[in-house]
């Protein structure tokens, strides 16, 4: 993906064959410099061509940021080959044609793989999926993946294709790596400390149940490395919540917090029946199954000082 744009000015992502526009100009003011230095004043050469070509490259900029929706800036809307319908792009689509409202047999999202025809915003022309619109000329996007039939004008995401997840991210290239067990990319910050997890994106968000591998909020990775939106496992960490849903390790530190149950127990004696009673636990931090000592508070793990534990059986 990399590979089919480059910068043009102004930092944008453009064909080269459109680059020529720019050089076409500058090489012009070159020959017109150099032929008034050898005989004076002279007519400048070709300057029709030169203008034409200016007014080519103001054309490619027209319209710019104008058009979108709430999802993407881009100056085309797509045909969905499911519905054979036009859409500003796959999520107005997706939240159109898959919600509560629609009748659930005739639910369905875009394969936005197999998108063929864009309208170009500012002719409504109808053409296969192209950077430059075949009619007015007008770049469509600043941004533009072939692999995902994605334009966008705003390129400040810094948006990038992966080839490992087979989609476009943002946040930039250098800034992510990409995990091949994982299946997904990561904060480079996470390289070499993330606890791998085979698909770990490839699952719905354990509390709102979205899909993650495409979801547009923040996904972070817990500790014992699933996944979940980071505003879910805010508002989990609101309701006193701080361990995985999927598997129960905690999410956080906890020392402190076992800290004070330390205190709790040993401030609550137990009545004398239970005082040598005795029962197994399975901590879910560490995995560790142990026989300890019964309270009514909780059962400490012996092995990692976790609270974090389940009774499993009696004596």
């Amino acid at each position: 993906m990399a590979d089919t744009v480059v910068n043009h000015p102004g930092g944008q992502n453009l064909d080269p064959k459109y680059q020529d526009l720019t050089r076409g100009e500058q090489n012009m003011e070159a020959a017109n410099s150099h032929c008034q230095n050898l005989h004076g004043d002279c007519m400048p050469i070709e300057k029709s061509k030169s203008t034409a070509k200016s007014t080519s490259v103001e054309m490619l900029d027209k319209g710019y940021l104008q058009y979108g929706c709430a999802h993407y800036r881009r100056r085309c809307r797509i045909r969905a080959p499911c519905c054979n319908e036009v859409f500003d792009c796959r999520h107005c689509h997706n939240e159109a044609k898959n919600n509560i409202k629609v009748d659930q047999k005739c639910r369905h999202e875009i394969p936005r793989h197999r998108v063929q025809q864009v309208v170009c915003s500012q002719c409504n022309t109808e053409q296969e999926v192209r950077q430059v619109c075949i009619n007015c000329g007008v770049c469509m996007g600043r941004y533009f993946c072939e692999t995902c039939k994605l334009f966008d004008d705003d390129t400040s995401k810094n948006q990038y294709h992966c080839d490992g997840c087979g989609i476009c991210r943002i946040g930039g290239r250098e800034n992510f790596f990409h995990c091949d067990k994982c299946r997904c990319c990561y904060s480079i910050l996470l390289k070499n400390s993330h606890p791998c997890v085979e698909g770990a994106m490839h699952h719905d968000c354990p509390v709102c149940f979205e899909y993650l591998f495409e979801s547009r909020n923040d996904v972070t990775v817990m500790p014992c490395g699933h996944t979940i939106h980071k505003s879910c496992l805010k508002e989990m960490q609101e309701h006193y919540q701080y361990a995985c849903p999927l598997c129960s390790k905690s999410v956080c530190d906890m020392s402190k917090v076992w800290e004070r149950f330390d205190m709790e127990i040993a401030a609550t004696l137990m009545p004398e029946p239970y005082q040598n009673m005795r029962v197994w636990i399975l901590c879910n931090d560490c995995e560790t199954t142990s026989e300890v000592p019964f309270h009514v508070v909780a059962q400490k793990c012996p092995r990692c000082k976790s609270y974090n534990t389940r009774r499993t059986r009696g004596r």
